[in-house]
């Protein structure tokens, strides 16, 4: 019995090798993650980082031999210097004296003599008010002085007489002292009129509006053509002195005995007074006093330093950054701020040590005061004269090949190396200017 079958046959439905080429891209994927993730964690930890990622191997897809050769560094030696200590804070500018100026007699304002941010000096005639009343009191006063010493002339005259007439006992004596009183009456009403000029005289003074010390006059606040009065509360002008001008300004309770122990010592400490972002000196004063007790709601003190401020610099209520400088260590150890490295494990330095096979060093440190200049000090760790890399750190770990690059040198190597095709430029060699790290690379150099 013959049997026929469909023109269709049942095909599996997925082929061995189909399967096969689905497990080898899921152990690819698998293999990339964690290539991915060892190198993630590689890169963050000091000191293991490839010394040249494009050191060894095929350079350029060709037949590159060897690597570029020793990292290019820059370094700059430990030294010896004077570390300055300086405690930081907030402060604000305040004049030195501030005035309000006002009348001290009633009277009309005449005239203003000044304008309007005019810097003054002390006894200045800034305004004047109406003189003429006081002016008519000046000569009444010395109209009834002159009067009264008509009659004390008078009466002295008529007092010699009667101790004339007395020892002839041509009159009594209470005559004699009756006359004697009146002179000394007229003499004390003489006296009182005197007082009247010198009042009169001081209100004409006092009608010339004089500026009291020497500084810089506000805004205007009162017009001429109105009437001012001694009892006004609001002042005519107000002057503030700006030569000298004080800070004052607050430090940490903490830091107080620091202070204390050298103005105990009786010495002058210097105070610095920056801009708000802390990057221009503005002036340079002195500290002058310490406040009798600490604020207990921010746990500060409060200190006051006076700049002479020639310049203008520094203006009432301005904000400043205030650098008090407490101390100054000799012999410290610096270092640029820019070679000092941080990892996992802290404080480091990449050092190149002296002789010719020049491999790099990580010495564990410890950092003191960060100073102006870009340098920090090293309370520990390292030891004068010890080269630290300051530039070329990115590729370097312990042990790593290095080559001090000179002067002027670029972070390349200071040549191109002339690479051939196909990553052969290890074979051809570099340029005659090219240093050693152009002849070993593969490709070219930039």
């Amino acid at each position: 019995m013959t049997t026929h079958t469909s023109g269709t046959e049942l095909q599996p439905s997925q082929p061995p090798k189909a399967k096969k080429r689905g497990f080898v891209w899921a152990f690819f994927l698998i293999l990339v993650i964690a290539l991915t993730a060892y190198a993630v964690w590689r890169a963050g930890q000091p000191g293991l980082i490839p010394a040249n990622p494009n050191a060894g191997g095929r350079g350029g897809g060709g037949r590159g031999r060897g690597s570029f050769g020793p990292t290019p560094v820059v370094v700059a030696k430990a030294k010896m210097a004077a570390v300055p200590v300086f405690l930081n804070g907030l402060g604000n500018a305040q004049a030195y004296y501030t005035v309000s100026v006002k009348s001290r007699v009633d009277g009309q304002m005449m005239s203003i003599t000044y304008k309007e941010g005019d810097f003054v000096k002390e006894g200045q005639v800034l305004a004047e008010i109406d003189p003429r009343p006081f002016q008519v009191q000046l000569e009444q006063a010395e109209g009834t002085q002159a009067r009264d010493n008509a009659l004390l002339t008078n009466a002295k005259l008529d007092l010699e007489r009667y101790r004339a007439l007395l020892a002839q006992d041509a009159i009594p004596r209470q005559q004699l002292d009756t006359q004697t009183a009146l002179v000394a009456q007229l003499t004390g009403t003489v006296k009182q009129d005197q007082a009247a000029i010198d009042n009169a005289k001081l209100q004409l003074d006092y009608s010339h509006v004089k500026a009291p010390i020497t500084g810089r006059i506000g805004l205007r606040l009162v017009d001429p053509g109105n009437i001012v009065r001694a009892a006004d509360q609001n002042g005519i002008l107000i002057i503030t002195q700006l030569q000298p001008i004080s800070v004052l300004f607050t430090i940490p309770e903490d830091s107080l005995p620091m202070v204390m122990a050298q103005i105990s010592k009786g010495r002058k400490l210097t105070v610095e007074a920056w801009n708000r972002d802390n990057s221009k000196k503005i002036a340079v004063g002195a500290l002058v006093t310490v406040d009798n007790q600490i604020d207990q709601t921010t746990g500060t003190s409060k200190l006051k330093a006076v700049f002479e401020n020639k310049d203008n610099a520094l203006f009432p209520n301005q904000f400043v950054n205030v650098k008090l400088l407490v101390d100054t260590l000799a012999n410290q150890l610096v270092i640029p701020s820019v070679g000092l490295q941080h990892g996992q494990q802290g404080e480091f330095v990449f050092v190149v040590p002296p002789g010719d096979e020049q491999k790099v060093q990580i010495v564990p440190v410890k950092s003191g005061i960060v100073l102006e200049n870009d340098t920090t000090s090293i309370a520990s760790g390292l030891e004068e004269g010890a080269q630290v890399i300051v530039d070329g750190t990115d590729r370097l770990q312990n042990g790593s090949q290095v080559r001090i690059r000179k002067p002027g040198e670029d972070g390349m190597g200071g040549g191109r190396g002339r690479g051939g095709r196909g990553g052969r430029g290890g074979d051809k060699g570099g340029d005659k200017g090219g240093d050693k790290a152009g002849r070993q690379g593969g490709g070219r150099q930039q």
